[in-house]
Parts: structure tokens; sequence; C-alpha cells
């Protein structure tokens, strides 16, 4: 019986080992055909590393790539789910930024609340499993401080202690908030790409239905109701609302 498991382990370690390999060599290859400017034979490679192992730097590759390919469209769809992964790396944002001045749509977005501006910046400092582990971190040390506030006697040592552990608190519960922002935003805010040249937006989930505008590829939408099966109901950021064909967009 030992034996048995001593082999199965032994095979699925060897099956990790032979996976992380063939990813390493894949990589290189994606790697050495961007280097040499055959852009397309990278997007291919680093699209077989996303669908095997989705990091931020894959899909920051590959972002990369299909906007030396000119598809704008899908460059900005990579690059907005290595934010995702990523939300604080100021290469990803810079290249977003850049890949969206080539789009035609200039959506203004709506005003908004200055301390709901600086809320979703800060929020986007860190990661959510960073965010997490600095919670966490944060509970412990101020476990420590009020442990030894109540061991110790001198009152300097008090002092400091129970000061640490008031700003231990407001770090732990302020990692909380943005964690918990991001994983409500990751599970029910849903966003999309237009990857078709141009879509026009309608004010029923029909082809007869008024147009009211018109999306270009590139453009970001909010997702708001996709329960109907070729039509899904979005908004983008200055506000307007209307429905669209599901294939004129992909899901980042």
């Amino acid at each position: 019986m030992k034996r048995n498991i001593l082999f199965i382990l032994f095979a699925l370690t060897a099956l990790f080992v032979q996976a992380a390999d063939t990813l390493s060599v894949v990589k290189t290859e994606a790697d050495s055909a961007y280097a040499r400017a055959d852009y397309a034979t990278a997007v291919k490679l680093y699209g077989q590393l996303a669908e095997q192992n989705l990091t931020s730097d894959v899909c920051y590759n590959l972002g990369c790539a299909y906007y030396r390919t000119d598809d704008i469209a899908h460059s900005i769809l990579w690059f907005e789910r290595a934010l995702q992964l990523s939300p604080s790396d100021k290469d990803i944002l810079f290249n977003l930024e850049l890949a969206r001045t080539k789009t035609i749509d200039k959506i203004i977005p709506q005003h908004e609340f200055i301390l709901f501006t600086y809320f979703r910046i800060m929020t986007n400092w860190l990661s959510l499993r960073t965010w997490t582990a600095l919670a966490l971190l944060s509970f412990v040390l101020m476990l420590a401080s009020l442990l030894l506030f109540w061991a110790s006697g001198s009152v300097s040592v008090r002092k400091a202690t129970l000061s640490a552990s008031i700003v231990l608190l407001l770090v732990c519960v302020l990692s909380n908030v943005c964690a918990s922002r991001q994983e409500d935003l990751k599970q029910t805010h849903a966003s999309g790409i237009i990857t078709a040249p141009s879509v026009t937006v309608k004010s029923t989930p029909t082809d007869s239905g008024n147009d009211l505008f018109v999306l270009h590829e590139g453009s970001k939408v909010e997702i708001r109701d996709s329960s109907l099966k070729e039509w899904c109901e979005v908004s983008i950021a200055d506000g307007k609302v209307g429905w669209i064909p599901k294939k004129a967009f992909v899901v980042i």
C-alpha cells in the first residue's frame, strides 16, 4: 500500500515538473518571438501560456504583443485582465492608457464624489491577496501589542503599545475594507471590451430597437444584465445605457 502511494506521489511530481518545464519552454519561445518582432507568433504562444497559467505577467505580455499587431481591442482586453491581477502595477497602467489613446471613442467619465475617487485609487494600490495578508499581519501584531500592554509595568511601554494597537487596528480595518471591495468587484462587477469594429447600442434587446449611440472596438462597457441569450444591457463611463449583442464584446 505504501509503495503504491509513493509511486502515485512520484508520478504526480514528475507530471508537475514536466508541465512546468513545458510552460518554461513555451515562454522562452514566446519571448524570443516577441524580441525578433514576430508578434503573431508571440500572440499565439502567450495565448497558450494564458490557457495554462494565467498570471499578470502573461496577460501583460499578451497585451503588448496584440498592441504590436495593431489589435488594440484585444490589447486593451489583456491589459485589463493583467490589471485585475496586479492593480497597482504602473507598467500595466501606463500601457493600458497608451492603448486607449488608439481607440476611436473618447468617453468622458461621469463626475464622482472626490472621496469615492480617492477610495477607489487606494483600493487599487495593492492586490486582493496583499490586502488580505496585510489585514492578517496587522491583526496579529495588534494582539501582540495588546498582550505587551497588559504584561508591561512601564508607563512608557504601555503608552507606546496602546498607540501601536490603535494604529494596527485601523490598518486591519482598512485592509479588510479594501480587500472586501476588491472581492465584491470581482464577484458582482463584470465588464467587457468591445471587439467588433463597431456596434450600435439599442434601446431594447432587439435589432428593431431604437439606435442610441455607436461604440467602436476597444471601448470598455460595464455589464448590467446578461440574462438574455444573445443580448446584454451595458453602460459606459459617461452614464449612457443600452443593449448590445453579446458577440460584440469579450468579458474581461
